[in-house]
């Protein structure tokens, strides 16, 4: 009888405990319900009618912006052939070819990049087309809901796609995304990259679509607004300028985007495609859409302070990813050698002086002060402008301590001498 309970023991297999991020279902399935909410809502909330007041917080009722639609058969044209255009874009201009990291099946996939290549070329045709007057880019400030509205629709769409794509065939699956809750692993990603063909469809819509989509809402703010006015404004001008750096500066550097968290971890699901495809474009745009509609007349100490913010938070965001890539790729590189570092038992380094003896993730401060810059042109009045450089804050701390428990699995106790050593996580002697 002990025999056979003994051996009853041994055939029970403990079944793996599956670990849930953002709150599990539940949270998944209130963001993918409150993302589309928020978009719509920073429109309701502060358009050329009404906006959020900080000292009348009550007072403002959301409401449709006089003039705009929420759908509209000619947006989704514009939209779907805004992705069908840098989808061929991207397809047919050559770029540089670049393996990512080992998978879990010992693979390495290969990149095709070329976003500053697609970025050039659009600006070209953008810039010949407004000149000529063939291209009213400010056409998009009257259909910016209707654009919304479209983008939303694809980029749930795909979201289908790509879950029940994960299904098919032999598919490398994401650690996260394959918990068997279909909520979830709808949100966060089955499948860890998925393509077609050659064409990797994560990288892409991370890189083209969106980033070079918000720069055109942007540009056609700042149309508007001179068609209107007959002048753009120093506070426009400043943060189209501000934010075009921020774009070309990913495109410049788009091969780091391998080694990011996005690309090695994360599947592609609901959360980096509604990422990419709306909330980047048609959230980030948010401050030149206000200035537009609300112009601001800014003294010059501010605007000098303003921009003083932006060179610093650019400093700090570029210098310090710029030495990790450096370290990375060659830890004797003359520009590197002098960091100290802490070896770990997996082989690898972990840099604890530069830029990185700082804060664990010092880029965020630097990506955060440069949000701030973003933010500052629209005055103090409204709240509703400063969504951004709020939710940014909260989502780089989130950020962090997703990649400070990945790394405590990763490096194990290596990963508590490298926190004793470097004991700020974002700020220096704040957090």
């Amino acid at each position: 009888m002990a025999a056979t309970r003994s051996k009853t023991k041994a055939q029970v297999v403990e079944k793996p405990t599956v670990h849930y991020e953002f709150g599990g279902p539940v949270g998944a399935l209130g963001i993918i319900v409150s993302l589309p909410a928020v978009c719509y809502g920073l429109v309701f909330f502060c358009n050329a009618d009404v906006c959020i007041r900080l000292n009348n917080l009550t007072a403002t009722l959301p409401a449709l912006p006089a003039g705009m639609v929420l759908f509209s058969w000619q947006a989704c044209a514009v939209y779907l052939g805004w992705m069908a255009y840098t989808t061929l874009l991207h397809l047919l201009l050559p770029g540089i070819r670049k393996e990512g990291i080992l998978l879990p099946d010992n693979t390495r996939l290969t990149y095709k990049l070329n976003g500053m290549r697609c970025f050039v070329v659009t600006m070209c045709l953008v810039g010949a087309g407004v000149y000529s007057g063939n291209l009213d880019l400010g056409w998009v400030h009257a259909n910016f809901l209707a654009l919304l509205t479209a983008a939303i629709i694809f980029s749930n769409t795909l979201s289908v796609c790509l879950y029940a794509g994960s299904f098919v065939g032999n598919k490398t699956l994401a650690k996260g995304g394959d918990s068997g809750n279909w909520v979830y692993d709808f949100f966060i990603g089955r499948e860890l990259n998925p393509r077609i063909g050659g064409f990797d469809l994560k990288v892409f819509c991370e890189l083209v679509p969106g980033l070079i989509g918000w720069l055109l809402l942007d540009l056609g703010f700042a149309q508007r607004q001179f068609q209107t006015t007959g002048a753009v404004s120093p506070a426009m001008g400043l943060v189209c300028a501000f934010q075009a750096l921020y774009v070309v500066d990913a495109l410049w550097f788009e091969t780091a985007i391998l080694t990011t968290m996005d690309v090695t971890t994360d599947g592609f699901g609901f959360m980096l495609a509604f990422g990419d495809l709306v909330w980047v474009p048609f959230t980030y745009s948010l401050q030149a859409r206000y200035i537009l509609e609300h112009p601001k007349e800014l003294e010059g100490w501010f605007l000098a302070l303003i921009l003083a913010i932006k060179v610093a938070g650019y400093v700090v965001f570029r210098g310090s990813n710029l030495e990790k890539n450096w370290f990375r790729n060659n830890p004797d590189d003359p520009r590197v050698k002098h960091l100290r570092y802490l070896p770990t038992e997996r082989g690898t380094r972990l840099i604890v002086s530069g830029w990185w003896g700082v804060a664990r993730h010092v880029n965020y401060l630097g990506d955060w002060l440069m949000a701030w810059a973003w933010c500052l042109p629209c005055g103090v009045d409204d709240i509703v402008p400063y969504f951004y450089v709020i939710y940014f804050g909260i989502l780089l701390v989130h950020r962090d301590l997703r990649d400070g428990e990945a790394c405590k699995e990763k490096y194990g106790k290596d990963w508590d001498k490298y926190t004793a050593l470097v004991p700020y996580r974002l700020i220096p002697y704040v957090y």
